[in-house]
Protein backbone atom coordinates (compact mmCIF):
# COMPACT_ATOMS: atom_id res chain seq x y z
CA UNK A 1 0.00 0.00 0.00
CA UNK A 2 1.38 3.40 -1.04
CA UNK A 3 2.70 5.47 1.90
CA UNK A 4 2.13 2.58 4.32
CA UNK A 5 4.30 2.98 7.41
CA UNK A 6 5.83 -0.13 8.93
CA UNK A 7 8.06 -0.60 11.96
CA UNK A 8 10.83 -3.20 11.79
CA UNK A 9 14.03 -4.06 13.61
CA UNK A 10 16.96 -4.55 11.28
CA UNK A 11 20.73 -4.46 10.80
CA UNK A 12 22.59 -2.81 7.92
CA UNK A 13 24.34 -5.36 5.70
CA UNK A 14 25.37 -2.92 2.98
CA UNK A 15 25.37 0.85 2.58
CA UNK A 16 26.00 2.55 -0.77
CA UNK A 17 26.31 6.29 -1.32
CA UNK A 18 23.93 7.59 -3.98
CA UNK A 19 23.05 11.03 -5.34
CA UNK A 20 23.13 14.09 -3.16
CA UNK A 21 23.50 12.98 0.48
CA UNK A 22 21.42 9.80 0.23
CA UNK A 23 22.29 6.17 0.86
CA UNK A 24 20.90 2.92 -0.46
CA UNK A 25 20.79 0.39 2.35
CA UNK A 26 20.45 -3.38 2.38
CA UNK A 27 18.70 -4.13 5.67
CA UNK A 28 18.15 -7.56 7.18
CA UNK A 29 14.99 -7.67 9.26
CA UNK A 30 13.39 -10.51 11.13
CA UNK A 31 9.86 -9.70 10.03
CA UNK A 32 10.36 -9.07 6.33
CA UNK A 33 13.73 -10.56 5.53
CA UNK A 34 16.10 -8.58 3.34
CA UNK A 35 14.96 -5.12 2.24
CA UNK A 36 16.36 -2.40 0.00
CA UNK A 37 15.84 0.92 1.76
CA UNK A 38 16.50 4.49 0.64
CA UNK A 39 17.93 6.68 3.42
CA UNK A 40 17.45 10.25 2.24
CA UNK A 41 19.95 12.74 3.59
CA UNK A 42 21.70 10.05 5.66
CA UNK A 43 25.16 11.40 4.77
CA UNK A 44 24.44 14.79 6.31
CA UNK A 45 25.93 15.21 9.77
CA UNK A 46 22.71 16.70 11.04
CA UNK A 47 20.55 13.84 9.76
CA UNK A 48 18.44 12.06 12.36
CA UNK A 49 19.01 8.76 10.54
CA UNK A 50 22.78 9.08 9.99
CA UNK A 51 23.79 6.76 12.85
CA UNK A 52 21.25 4.10 11.90
CA UNK A 53 22.50 4.10 8.29
CA UNK A 54 26.00 2.84 9.14
CA UNK A 55 27.20 -0.71 8.50
CA UNK A 56 26.33 -3.29 11.18
CA UNK A 57 24.11 -0.89 13.15
CA UNK A 58 20.99 -2.58 14.54
CA UNK A 59 18.00 -0.28 14.86
CA UNK A 60 14.26 -0.03 15.15
CA UNK A 61 13.21 1.60 11.89
CA UNK A 62 10.09 3.29 10.62
CA UNK A 63 9.80 2.70 6.88
CA UNK A 64 7.40 4.27 4.44
CA UNK A 65 6.67 2.69 1.05
CA UNK A 66 6.58 5.27 -1.70
CA UNK A 67 6.39 4.50 -5.42
CA UNK A 68 7.61 0.95 -4.84
CA UNK A 69 10.56 1.94 -2.62
CA UNK A 70 11.02 1.66 1.11
CA UNK A 71 12.13 5.00 2.56
CA UNK A 72 13.74 5.30 5.99
CA UNK A 73 11.75 7.92 7.87
CA UNK A 74 12.85 7.39 11.47
CA UNK A 75 15.28 5.14 13.35
CA UNK A 76 16.34 4.47 16.91
CA UNK A 77 19.67 2.65 17.23
CA UNK A 78 19.70 -0.43 19.46
CA UNK A 79 23.32 -1.59 19.01
CA UNK A 80 26.14 -0.01 17.02
CA UNK A 81 29.05 -2.47 17.42
CA UNK A 82 31.39 0.53 17.60
CA UNK A 83 34.51 -1.49 18.42
CA UNK A 84 34.22 -3.41 15.14
CA UNK A 85 34.14 -0.11 13.27
CA UNK A 86 37.52 0.84 14.74
CA UNK A 87 39.39 -2.43 14.06
CA UNK A 88 40.21 -2.92 10.38
CA UNK A 89 40.58 -6.70 10.58
CA UNK A 90 37.39 -7.18 12.59
CA UNK A 91 35.54 -4.77 10.32
CA UNK A 92 36.65 -6.79 7.29
CA UNK A 93 35.49 -10.03 8.91
CA UNK A 94 32.12 -8.53 9.83
CA UNK A 95 31.84 -7.31 6.23
CA UNK A 96 32.32 -10.89 5.05
CA UNK A 97 29.59 -12.05 7.42
CA UNK A 98 27.33 -9.35 5.95
CA UNK A 99 28.11 -10.28 2.34
CA UNK A 100 27.54 -13.98 3.02
CA UNK A 101 24.28 -13.24 4.84
CA UNK A 102 23.07 -11.03 2.01
CA UNK A 103 23.75 -13.81 -0.49
CA UNK A 104 21.80 -16.42 1.51
CA UNK A 105 18.72 -14.45 2.56
CA UNK A 106 15.74 -13.42 0.47
CA UNK A 107 13.63 -10.33 0.11
CA UNK A 108 10.29 -10.13 1.89
CA UNK A 109 10.69 -13.57 3.53
CA UNK A 110 11.02 -13.62 7.34
CA UNK A 111 14.57 -14.09 8.57
CA UNK A 112 14.43 -14.03 12.37
CA UNK A 113 16.95 -16.88 12.71
CA UNK A 114 19.41 -15.41 10.21
CA UNK A 115 19.16 -11.99 11.85
CA UNK A 116 19.83 -13.45 15.30
CA UNK A 117 22.74 -15.49 13.93
CA UNK A 118 24.34 -12.41 12.35
CA UNK A 119 23.94 -10.24 15.44
CA UNK A 120 25.29 -12.97 17.71
CA UNK A 121 28.36 -13.34 15.47
CA UNK A 122 29.13 -9.63 15.84
CA UNK A 123 28.55 -9.90 19.60
CA UNK A 124 30.92 -12.90 19.79
CA UNK A 125 33.64 -10.88 18.06
CA UNK A 126 33.19 -7.58 19.88
CA UNK A 127 31.99 -8.43 23.38
CA UNK A 128 32.91 -12.07 23.97
CA UNK A 129 36.19 -11.59 22.07
CA UNK A 130 36.10 -15.11 20.72
CA UNK A 131 38.91 -16.06 18.30
CA UNK A 132 38.16 -14.71 14.85
CA UNK A 133 38.75 -18.08 13.17
CA UNK A 134 36.32 -19.78 15.56
CA UNK A 135 33.56 -17.24 14.96
CA UNK A 136 34.19 -17.28 11.20
CA UNK A 137 33.95 -21.06 10.95
CA UNK A 138 30.93 -21.39 13.24
CA UNK A 139 29.01 -18.56 11.60
CA UNK A 140 29.75 -19.78 8.07
CA UNK A 141 28.72 -23.36 8.74
CA UNK A 142 25.61 -22.46 10.73
CA UNK A 143 24.38 -20.00 8.10
CA UNK A 144 24.93 -22.58 5.37
CA UNK A 145 22.93 -25.10 7.38
CA UNK A 146 20.15 -22.56 7.77
CA UNK A 147 20.12 -22.06 4.00
CA UNK A 148 19.86 -25.80 3.32
CA UNK A 149 23.52 -26.73 2.84
CA UNK A 150 24.06 -28.82 5.98
CA UNK A 151 26.91 -31.35 5.64
CA UNK A 152 26.26 -34.98 6.64
CA UNK A 153 28.56 -35.62 9.60
CA UNK A 154 27.03 -38.55 11.50
CA UNK A 155 29.47 -41.13 10.13
CA UNK A 156 31.72 -41.99 7.21
CA UNK A 157 29.50 -42.03 4.14
CA UNK A 158 31.28 -45.17 2.86
CA UNK A 159 31.88 -47.46 5.84
CA UNK A 160 29.43 -46.00 8.41
CA UNK A 161 32.20 -45.57 10.97
CA UNK A 162 31.03 -43.00 13.53
CA UNK A 163 34.66 -42.26 14.43
CA UNK A 164 36.31 -42.04 11.00
CA UNK A 165 39.97 -42.89 10.62
CA UNK A 166 41.74 -39.64 9.72
CA UNK A 167 38.43 -37.85 9.00
CA UNK A 168 37.94 -35.82 5.84
CA UNK A 169 35.13 -33.52 4.72
CA UNK A 170 34.22 -33.91 1.06
CA UNK A 171 33.24 -30.29 0.43
CA UNK A 172 31.61 -30.96 -2.95
CA UNK A 173 29.31 -33.75 -1.77
CA UNK A 174 28.99 -32.43 1.76
CA UNK A 175 29.82 -35.77 3.36
CA UNK A 176 32.23 -37.13 5.95
CA UNK A 177 34.63 -39.92 5.08
CA UNK A 178 37.68 -41.77 6.34
CA UNK A 179 40.89 -40.86 4.59
CA UNK A 180 41.02 -44.35 3.12
CA UNK A 181 37.38 -44.50 1.98
CA UNK A 182 36.00 -43.21 -1.28
CA UNK A 183 39.43 -42.37 -2.60
CA UNK A 184 38.35 -42.91 -6.21
CA UNK A 185 35.25 -40.75 -6.00
CA UNK A 186 37.01 -37.55 -7.05
CA UNK A 187 35.94 -34.25 -5.55
CA UNK A 188 37.78 -32.16 -3.00
CA UNK A 189 38.24 -33.22 0.61
CA UNK A 190 39.58 -31.19 3.51
CA UNK A 191 41.43 -32.90 6.38
CA UNK A 192 39.89 -32.76 9.84
CA UNK A 193 40.92 -34.26 13.17
CA UNK A 194 38.85 -35.67 16.04
CA UNK A 195 38.67 -32.27 17.75
CA UNK A 196 37.74 -30.28 14.63
CA UNK A 197 35.16 -32.92 13.66
CA UNK A 198 33.60 -32.73 17.12
CA UNK A 199 33.45 -28.95 16.82
CA UNK A 200 31.85 -29.17 13.38
CA UNK A 201 29.20 -31.58 14.69
CA UNK A 202 28.55 -29.18 17.56
CA UNK A 203 28.12 -26.24 15.18
CA UNK A 204 25.53 -27.91 12.98
CA UNK A 205 23.39 -29.36 15.79
CA UNK A 206 23.71 -27.27 18.96
CA UNK A 207 21.20 -24.80 20.38
CA UNK A 208 21.80 -21.29 18.99
CA UNK A 209 22.91 -19.85 22.34
CA UNK A 210 25.69 -22.47 22.58
CA UNK A 211 27.10 -21.95 19.08
CA UNK A 212 30.38 -20.43 20.26
CA UNK A 213 30.72 -22.42 23.49
CA UNK A 214 33.71 -24.50 22.47
CA UNK A 215 37.47 -24.12 22.30
CA UNK A 216 40.07 -25.76 20.08
CA UNK A 217 43.86 -25.86 19.94
CA UNK A 218 45.31 -23.79 17.12
CA UNK A 219 45.93 -26.66 14.72
CA UNK A 220 42.42 -28.08 15.11
CA UNK A 221 40.89 -24.61 14.76
CA UNK A 222 42.83 -24.03 11.55
CA UNK A 223 41.49 -27.32 10.14
CA UNK A 224 37.93 -26.36 11.09
CA UNK A 225 38.24 -22.89 9.58
CA UNK A 226 39.80 -24.14 6.34
CA UNK A 227 37.17 -26.85 5.95
CA UNK A 228 34.28 -24.43 6.58
CA UNK A 229 35.67 -21.94 4.08
CA UNK A 230 36.23 -24.58 1.40
CA UNK A 231 32.77 -26.08 2.01
CA UNK A 232 31.17 -22.66 1.57
CA UNK A 233 33.04 -21.96 -1.67
CA UNK A 234 32.21 -25.39 -3.10
CA UNK A 235 28.53 -25.34 -2.18
CA UNK A 236 27.82 -21.78 -3.32
CA UNK A 237 30.21 -21.97 -6.29
CA UNK A 238 31.45 -18.44 -5.73
CA UNK A 239 33.94 -16.38 -3.79
CA UNK A 240 33.51 -13.26 -1.68
CA UNK A 241 35.57 -10.11 -2.17
CA UNK A 242 35.21 -9.22 1.50
CA UNK A 243 36.68 -12.58 2.48
CA UNK A 244 39.60 -12.05 0.11
CA UNK A 245 40.23 -8.65 1.69
CA UNK A 246 40.02 -10.07 5.22
CA UNK A 247 42.51 -12.83 4.36
CA UNK A 248 44.89 -10.33 2.75
CA UNK A 249 44.98 -8.44 6.05
CA UNK A 250 46.09 -11.59 7.88
CA UNK A 251 49.28 -11.98 5.83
Amino acid sequence: MENERIVVKGVILRATDTKDADKMLTVLTGERGKLSVVARGARRRTSRIAAASQLFVYSEMVLCERRGWYMLDEAATLCQFSALQNDLSQFALASYFAELTESLTQEEIEAHTALSLFLNALYALETLQKPSALVKAAFTLRLLCLAGYEPLLDACAYCDEVTPQRPMLDVLQGILRCAGCGTGSGGLSMPLCPASLAAMRHIVSCEPKRLYSFTLPDDALARLDNAAEAFCAAQLERGFRTLDYYKALQI
